[in-house]
C-alpha cells in the first residue's frame, strides 16, 4: 500500500514568526475518502492542527477551504478527485482573508457584507393571520438563490473582493441580496435597490467568473449580480 503527501497550510500567531508549510505522507487509503476525513486523522496525530467543520454534510459552510488550488468544502470533497493522477493534496485556508490560525480565517469583513443586503424579508403590510403565501411561480424564483450557506468560497475567490472588502458586497452577498430582490413577500425593492447603487457594492464586480466556478452547491452568483445590475440600470430610467 502507497501513500500520498498532505500539504498543510500552518500558522500559529503566537510561536510561528511567518506561515508555513507541513508536509505529511498519508495512506492511500484515504484516496477514496474526503478531505475532512484526511484532516479529522492528522488531528488525532497533532491536536494543535486548527480548521472549522460542523455538520459534514455540505450544509454548514463551516469547512470551506483552499484544496489544490480550488475553492470547496472539505467535507464533500473527494481526495481522489483533487489528487487526479498526482500524489500531492495541498490544503490552505480560504484567500483573501486573514488567517486567525492555521485554516481558520476571519470572516468578519464577509459578514458584514452579508448584513448590508438586509437578509430577510422587510414587508410594511398588516400581517395575514397565518403566513404570506407565495404562488408556485413566486417561489420558483428563489431557486438558485436561497441554497446559499455562506461557506464564503465564492468571495474569496473573488479578485474583486480581495481589493475592496470593505465596499464591494462581493458574490455571496450579492447572491442574496437578489434572493430578497425577487422575493414576493419582500416590499423594500426600492430601498434595497438604494443601498446598491453607489459605485462599489455593486459594480465593483468585473465578470471574471470565480464565484460562479467555485461555487460549491452549483449556484450562480455571477448571474445574480448582473440581474441587480440591469435592475439598477431601469430604476435610473
Amino acid at each position: 500500500m502507497g501513500t500520498f503527501t498532505v500539504r498543510l497550510f500552518r500558522y500559529h500567531p503566537e510561536q510561528d514568526e511567518k506561515p508555513r508549510n507541513q508536509d505529511i505522507e498519508v495512506d492511500d487509503s484515504f484516496r477514496k475518502r474526503m478531505v475532512l476525513d484526511v484532516l479529522e486523522y492528522l488531528k488525532t496525530r497533532d491536536p494543535t492542527l486548527t480548521y472549522r467543520r460542523s455538520c459534514r454534510e455540505g450544509v454548514c459552510g463551516s469547512d470551506g477551504l483552499n484544496i489544490n488550488g480550488r475553492n470547496n468544502l472539505g467535507c464533500i470533497t473527494r481526495v481522489e478527485d483533487m489528487l487526479g493522477k498526482g500524489n500531492l493534496l495541498e490544503i490552505r485556508p480560504l484567500p483573501g482573508m486573514p488567517v486567525i490560525r492555521d485554516l481558520v480565517v476571519d470572516q468578519t469583513l464577509f459578514f458584514d457584507q452579508y448584513r448590508r443586503v438586509m437578509p430577510w424579508v422587510v414587508n410594511d403590510r398588516p400581517a395575514p393571520a397565518r403566513e404570506r403565501l407565495q404562488s408556485p411561480e413566486e417561489r420558483a424564483k428563489l431557486d438558485g438563490l436561497y441554497e446559499c450557506i455562506l461557506c464564503a468560497c465564492c468571495t474569496s475567490a473573488c479578485p474583486s473582493w480581495w481589493w475592496n472588502p470593505e465596499k464591494y458586497i462581493g458574490p455571496s452577498g450579492l447572491l442574496q441580496a437578489y434572493r430578497f430582490l425577487q422575493d414576493s413577500r419582500d416590499t423594500a425593492t426600492a430601498e434595497r435597490l438604494k443601498k446598491l447603487e453607489d459605485p462599489f457594492s455593486v459594480f465593483r464586480c468585473r465578470g471574471i467568473g470565480n464565484c460562479t466556478a467555485y461555487c460549491p452547491k452549483g449556484l450562480n452568483p455571477m448571474k445574480a449580480i448582473g440581474r441587480i445590475k440591469a435592475m439598477l440600470f431601469r430604476a435610473e430610467i
